[in-house]
């Protein structure tokens, strides 16, 4: 199995910042791409920033130039660095693992962490 562990949400006042943490543990074969998305209250779950192992990183359009998403030495390891947050940036944010693991070490499979609540007040 593949756990995903996230932590670093919280509230903040519009214009702060916050810093989310994710790391992967468990029987990790592979590991295609990291990411975080989000999902706010009544909306579907989105996409805010991913990056592949050994590619170019890609962001929502809304969190551009606001939000980082940046890989630890560990490559298990993966930080969403938010900035001048918004009030429509509240939402649960989950990390997301794309890879394998070492019971079926072939194709790609999504892995989810439980998500961790954001709250941005104006």
């Amino acid at each position: 199995q593949v756990q995903l562990v996230e932590s670093g949400g919280g509230l903040v006042q519009a214009g702060g910042s916050l810093r989310l943490s994710c790391t992967a543990s468990g029987n990790i074969f592979s590991i295609d791409a990291m990411g975080w998305y989000r999902q706010a209250p009544g909306k579907q779950r989105e996409l805010v920033a991913r990056i592949p192992t050994g590619g170019s990183t890609n962001y929502a359009e809304a969190v551009k130039g606001r939000f980082t998403i940046s890989r630890g030495n560990a490559i298990n390891t993966v930080y969403l660095q938010m900035n001048e947050l918004k009030p429509e940036d509240t939402a649960v944010y989950y990390c997301k693992l794309e890879g394998s693991e070492l019971d079926r070490p072939y194709g790609i499979y999504d892995y989810w962490g439980q998500g961790t609540q954001v709250t941005v007040s104006s």
